[in-house]
């Protein structure tokens, strides 16, 4: 079995958090890092980490081009469909390739995952197993069905069309742009099962999460955690830090719980691999190679406008001055002859061609 998680540096402790639990509870298992960064630094040794692979590095194409699209959440989780297909091309003696998120933790053996992808070409998990959470149903419309903080894939012929149809559409459309419909990489499998022969995995100990916390009726038996009988395989700790805490406070009864016994427990792990401060990591993909700030605003423009996307093979190159100048190519021409006119002519001049020019 294959596990991957993708990432930016600035959640290298989370990763290596999760590494060390996959060792634990599922020693066959190799770990990799799909790391969106321009290099891989220090900071990314790690002895639970089997390989740490450069986005750019398997990339088909101008990955320089391609990622300026992107802010850092919709940078990392935009690659997980194009780093499903190296993995199932490097790893040819390996059959069952499984994503999470960095934010999980593994608590035992996938037993029940095994087995199904003996069988069955993919598996996800719903964020939902019963109805009640009025708040987690309106998000699940919002933001998907399917919990993409999980991902698993059999080396099948189906999975591969599967994995090709989700890699092509997060290609176009990974954003957080709700508006539209689309939510990163996530809210596209919503059609998956529509489109393919996908297992919806029902198992209470897959994916418990803030989500499943109303009446979620988890246990401790000798050491083991159960969630309404279902042996806990990982928990998903998103939101981590005040969200699950509120979650916590809303959706938990007061006392002692197994949930906030294991919270605590990992969020102990979470800052002791966190010592050197590695979540402050800046994205490298943030500046330009000047140094200069992104504006997050023109990766907006650039992703909208293909002809000039297209017409710059290397967009970090550049600035946001001269960015935003091709973006909007007339109004900079004009501002330009403008400060000419101003320069040639003097301010009186200026101001009284201003009036001709409203006048007219």
């Amino acid at each position: 079995m294959v596990v991957f998680t993708s990432i930016c540096t600035n959640y290298a402790h989370k990763a290596r958090t999760l590494a060390e639990s996959v060792k634990k509870n599922i020693p066959d298992a190799k770990f990799l890092v799909c790391l969106t960064e321009r290099e891989v630094p220090k900071s990314m040794d790690c002895s639970y980490f089997d390989d740490v692979i450069l986005s750019k590095d398997m990339w088909e194409g101008n990955f320089n081009r391609y990622i300026f699209k992107h802010a850092i959440v919709e940078a990392s989780t935009s690659v997980k469909g194009h780093f499903f297909k190296y993995i199932i091309e490097k790893y040819a003696d390996e059959d069952k390739f499984v994503y999470l998120d960095p934010d999980c933790y593994v608590y035992s053996d996938f037993v029940e995952l095994r087995d199904l992808l003996d069988k069955r070409p993919i598996v996800v998990c719903p964020h939902l197993l019963q109805p009640g959470n009025i708040d987690m149903e309106l998000s699940s419309t919002a933001h998907g069905v399917y919990n993409l903080g999980f991902l698993a894939v059999n080396r099948s012929e189906e999975a591969k069309k599967f994995i090709n149809w989700w890699a092509d559409r997060l290609y176009l459309f990974c954003y957080d742009d709700i508006e539209r419909g689309i939510f990163t990489d996530q809210k596209w499998i919503d059609l998956a099962p529509c489109f393919f022969d996908v297992e919806i995995l029902k198992h209470r100990g897959y994916d418990f999460a803030t989500w499943s916390l109303l009446d979620c009726g988890m246990t401790e038996e000798n050491g083991r955690f159960f969630v309404k009988g279902d042996p806990l395989r990982f928990i998903h700790f998103s939101g981590y830090g005040a969200t699950i805490e509120k979650c916590m406070n809303d959706w938990l009864p007061e006392g002692d719980h197994p949930f906030r016994k294991l919270y605590r427990e990992y969020s102990k792990l979470h800052e002791k691999n966190n010592e050197d401060g590695v979540s402050k990591t800046p994205w490298s993909y943030s500046q330009y190679y000047s140094g200069e700030k992104i504006d997050d605003n023109l990766r907006v423009e650039y992703r909208k406008n293909n002809d000039v996307m297209f017409s710059i093979d290397d967009p970090f190159a550049l600035s946001n001055k001269k960015m935003k100048k091709m973006l909007n190519p007339s109004k900079a021409n004009l501002f330009e002859k403008g400060i000419k006119y101003f320069r040639d002519n003097g301010l009186k001049n200026t101001i009284k061609r201003c009036l001709n020019y409203k006048i007219q």
